[in-house]
């Protein structure tokens, strides 16, 4: 009888993560039986291709070390056993308020995943292949073959589990645009991209560059453009607390930044969490979800799903308001509460008003997602200045422990998330939205940015940046300043590429789209929501296939979770791992004929045994 064989494609995080839930669940699920595990991947185990340690020290983590494992705990809702570990900071031996560089989350990926290895039962064989999957073929109740870069004969598999992680793309149709128009007039374009991966060098020092896009690939390219060309940061003895000049090396572009808000993302919060926390989920828990998905005609995220989420956000921010800082609040919480929960949108309006005297103390999501909604400045160097008052602005209230609500509402933001994973795909919106306001970057990225602004390398376009070619250029203008452009020879689109079936460069992706996989309206690989098994267009899962990572409908809110947050990722790996291994053992105790017979019409001695 031939040994069950699984195929994992993605040895990055996610699929580590997989991989320490198999060893969890195997003794209970596999016993001693014999499984053949294939890790498929370019890049190295556990830490993969964005996390990998060969790339530049000057690049952080975007999380407090001690915010970073790769371990459960007791918070998790799963079926599996708990097996706890070390977070990134316990197992580094550093402070865990350091934002760690990227080498040092590389290694302790690879040791998770070492660990992960030596925690599996004896009988089950781990073999890792350097390369790419181009594509998984076979039918829906036999062997999978599973076919990869430079091999002749596929890897045959029971099942395969496609953990991804993020992904090309080829380029849309106004980025082909851009693109055309840069090859015509010799410019420079630089697509979507991991930024470590961008090639900068054709960015020449001292010209202007065009930058779409104030997230975390942004700050990356700042880096990678001033520091990572010599230039190098002073305390500025004539500032305050913290701030810094930047001397630069002369190698530097210029560079003009703009977004839809027109601003970065919220600086992380630099102080730590002291108190009760608010109960949650309270408004929008499992209960809410079970109804919306139980309705029969569907939901809408903006008519059905945000009110929820509104209501639960701004409960965090006044249960923490009026339990810690009640000398700003009129009135008891518990009555604050019961009217608060009795009240439409309109209601609980009037009842923050007469509640919460100081408008700075009231929780306005509209406003903090458009800061720059209805500003005007009357030159563009009276917007550089705006902006930096409005970033030394959030960094002061991020890191002032009397607007602790801030915190209360990241809590919230991380309660929501868990339950929005089990709608599905619900917009790109909500996604952006939660980065900018719980995934910004660490306070000293925003400290350098205010010192490239003063030192002219940085300079900002404001809201609704609009990039036009014309002219044998790239113009940029925004709505900040009314008739104001800037040109420039080249544009950098400062993001990761989206994760559509359609545009990923990924073969196997493509192909399985190709061959009746389902996409969800934002383009993403649809999933039941329980066990990450792929759909097909008719919303039949498949018996073989899973997929888990943000190439689905069922991405989480990040790369690491967070300790004793219940973290969805988590969650979803053990359902698919218990899902693997039930289905593994059940294959194993069938007859030897029938199992011979899967393998000989499977692929005919395809060889299964190649390791890196």
């Amino acid at each position: 009888m031939s040994r069950p064989s699984l195929v994992i494609v993605g040895a990055g995080p996610r699929g580590t993560g997989l991989l320490e839930r198999i060893a969890a669940n195997a003794p209970e699920l596999y016993g001693d039986s014999g499984l053949d595990i294939h890790l498929v991947d370019p890049y190295p185990p556990g830490a993969g291709r964005i996390w990998r340690q060969e790339q530049s020290p000057l690049l952080w983590m975007n999380s407090q070390a001690q915010d970073a494992t790769m371990f459960t705990d007791e918070t998790v809702a799963m079926a599996g056993p708990v097996r706890p570990g070390p977070t990134l900071h316990e197992w580094a031996g550093i402070d865990g308020r350091v934002f760690s560089d990227r080498q040092r989350l590389g290694a302790y990926l690879n040791w998770v995943y070492e660990e992960a290895v030596a925690a599996l039962p004896p009988g089950i064989r781990v073999q890792y292949h350097v390369g790419r999957a181009l594509r998984v073929g076979g039918p829906r109740e036999g062997r999978q073959q599973v076919w990869l870069e430079g091999r002749a004969r596929p890897l045959l598999a029971d099942l395969v589990v496609l953990t991804l992680g993020h992904l090309d793309a080829e380029l849309d149709d106004e980025q082909s645009e851009l693109a055309a128009h840069a090859r015509a007039n010799g410019l420079v374009h630089l697509p979507p991209d991991f930024t470590a991966d961008s090639d900068l060098s054709a960015l020449r020092p001292g010209e202007p560059v065009l930058v779409r896009g104030f997230g975390l690939a942004f700050v990356d390219l700042m880096v990678l453009l001033t520091e990572g060309r010599g230039g190098h940061y002073e305390s500025d003895p004539a500032g305050g607390e913290g701030e810094l000049v930047y001397r630069p090396s002369g190698r530097e572009p210029v560079l003009h930044v703009g977004s839809r808000r027109g601003v970065p993302y919220h600086s992380k919060i630099g102080y730590d969490w002291t108190g009760e926390r608010p109960p949650l989920p309270r408004f929008f828990g499992p209960g809410e979800v079970d109804a919306l998905l139980a309705r029969p005609d569907g939901f809408d995220f903006r008519r059905d799903v945000w009110p929820l989420v509104e209501k639960e956000l701004g409960f965090a921010h006044y249960h923490r308001l009026f339990t810690v800082h009640p000398e700003r609040t009129s009135g008891a919480w518990a009555d604050f509460e019961e009217k608060y929960a009795a009240a439409d949108a309109e209601e609980r309006a009037v009842l923050v008003g007469s509640a919460v005297p100081d408008p700075a103390d009231r929780l306005d999501l509209g406003a903090l997602d458009r800061p720059l909604e209805g500003v005007r400045y009357p030159s563009y160097e009276a917007l550089q200045e705006g902006l930096r008052g409005y970033i030394r602005a959030d960094l002061t209230r991020r890191h002032d422990p009397s607007y602790s609500p801030d915190l209360a509402v990241f809590l919230g933001l991380l309660s929501v998330y868990g339950q929005l994973v089990r709608l599905g795909d619900i917009g790109s919106w909500w996604h952006g939205f939660f980065s900018y306001l719980a995934s910004g970057p660490p306070g000293p990225r925003l400290r350098q940015m205010l010192a490239l602004s003063r030192a002219g390398i940085l300079n900002f376009l404001g809201a609704d940046a609009t990039v036009t070619a014309e002219d044998g250029v790239f113009r940029a203008s925004g709505a900040s300043v009314p008739g104001a452009a800037v040109d420039a020879r080249a544009l950098v689109e400062a993001r990761l590429p989206e994760p559509t079936l359609e545009r990923a460069r990924d073969p196997l992706l493509r192909d399985l789209y190709a061959d009746g996989a389902a996409a969800t309206a934002e383009g993403l690989l649809a999933v039941d929501p329980g066990d990450g098994r792929l759909l097909d267009r008719a919303g039949r899962p498949h018996p073989r296939r899973f997929a888990l990572g943000p190439h689905t409908e069922a991405r989480g809110a990040g790369a690491f979770t967070r300790p004793r947050t219940g973290g969805p990722a988590f969650r979803q790996n053990d359902a698919t791992a218990r899902a693997a291994l039930s289905f593994l053992r059940a294959l194993d105790c069938r007859d030897d004929g029938a199992g011979q017979g899967i393998e000989q019409r499977a692929g005919q001695g395809a060889e299964r045994d190649t390791a890196a």
